[in-house]
């Protein structure tokens, strides 16, 4: 099993309250004494051959892949049970990319992500305000919930990204992460970006690649499939936890991000990353977009054929509007919906309904 998810998300403390129900053996990659013990990697796999070895930071030694394919193979061969290693990584796309070349059909795939609202119930107000890092959303009061989220970009920046192996100035990388808070739920224009940090296109777009690829950005495909109409074809990108996003604006309080510019890219983006997280990974999502107005936030597609329509407001009296009716002609969704702060459930339209974002995510969950 490879588990992925950003720092701090609670992946160490799953995969040690895993190995507790079996013999096993927990090893830090990023330790030197830890690494130390993997310099012959084969006999350190067969002395611990009856235990559950638990990998944190896999993406600091990627040549161990090679070997696990063989141990795994071999212990196939010999009739052995499998679910000997869980190994954990912060680093999604190279990790899925290493691991799927050597492990194709010998390994299954997981994200933990920060808090969604199914977890943390009806505290929907602080999950949107603090975020779903546990530490920040969990502290005693805002300011210590404020201060965890930034020493959190501080050692990403500092100490994270720079083991990686990218070389990159921290302070450009934080201007980056910053314009892109600013820029909340729009466009990908990475000209802009580019020349907003004084690089060249292809450099900036190796930085978002990164940012993505450190799960803290995520770019929202457009949907495609109406040949017929002139669709928007940039992705729209989302810092995923709000938290970091309102960390990265100085926004300390809920009554300070309902006073400022980005509290509908907030609220919209809070909206997205929790119905994606509880749809799974059997749901695509991408956003529709035409040039003539139509548009609806998010889609939902299933391998069946399924979809559903999701349009976020952040207002209690949602309308529905001619972009929107237009948007689902288009589609021809499953099931419509426009998301709000309210609680009452209740029809748009024919086929449209308001609803919170709690109901819709426990509509999803038994899906």
């Amino acid at each position: 099993m490879v588990l992925t998810g950003p720092r701090q998300v609670g992946k160490t403390t799953l995969a040690l309250e895993i190995a507790e129900e079996r013999p096993a053996t927990y090893l830090d990659l990023e330790s030197e004494a830890d690494r130390a013990r993997l310099a012959e990697p084969e006999l350190y796999f067969a002395d611990h051959a009856d235990e559950l070895l638990v990998l944190d930071e896999i993406q600091r030694l990627p040549g161990l892949f090679e070997v696990l394919r063989g141990v795994i193979d071999r212990g196939r061969r010999e009739g052995k049970a499998n679910g000997r290693f869980l190994l954990l990584g912060s680093a999604s796309l190279d990790l899925l990319a290493q691991s799927g070349e050597s492990l194709a059909g010998r390994v299954a795939f997981a994200e933990l992500a920060p808090f969604d609202l199914t977890e943390v119930g009806v505290d929907l107000d602080r999950l949107w305000t603090r975020g779903g890092f546990p530490e920040s959303f969990l502290a005693g009061d805002e300011e210590a919930s404020m201060r965890w989220r930034r020493d959190f970009i501080r050692t990403y920046l500092e100490r994270d990204i720079p083991q990686l192996g990218p070389r990159i100035p921290a302070e450009t990388l934080r201007r980056l992460w910053t314009m892109l808070a600013h820029n909340q739920g729009g466009l990908l224009n990475t000209a802009n970006l580019a020349r907003g940090l004084g690089v060249s296109g292809v450099t900036c777009g190796r930085y978002l690649d990164l940012m993505v690829d450190l799960l803290l950005i995520r770019r929202l495909q457009p949907r495609l499939a109406n040949a017929g109409k002139r669709l928007v074809r940039s992705p729209k990108v989302y810092l995923r936890d709000s938290g970091l996003l309102h960390s990265l604006l100085g926004i300390p309080d809920k009554e300070s991000l309902l006073g400022h510019p980005v509290v509908g890219g907030s609220w919209e983006g809070l909206v997205i990353e929790n119905l994606i997280g509880v749809a799974g990974p059997g749901a695509e999502a991408s956003f529709y977009r035409t040039s003539g107005g139509a548009e609806v936030d998010l889609v939902l597609s299933w391998a069946d054929g399924r979809e559903w329509a999701i349009e976020v407001k952040r207002t209690l009296a949602p309308k529905l509007e001619r972009g929107l009716r237009s948007a689902l002609a288009d589609i021809e969704p499953e099931r419509s919906f426009v998301v709000y702060p309210g609680e009452e459930r209740y029809r748009l339209g024919a086929d449209v309904e308001a609803i919170s974002l709690a109901e819709l995510c426990a509509e999803l969950s038994s899906t």
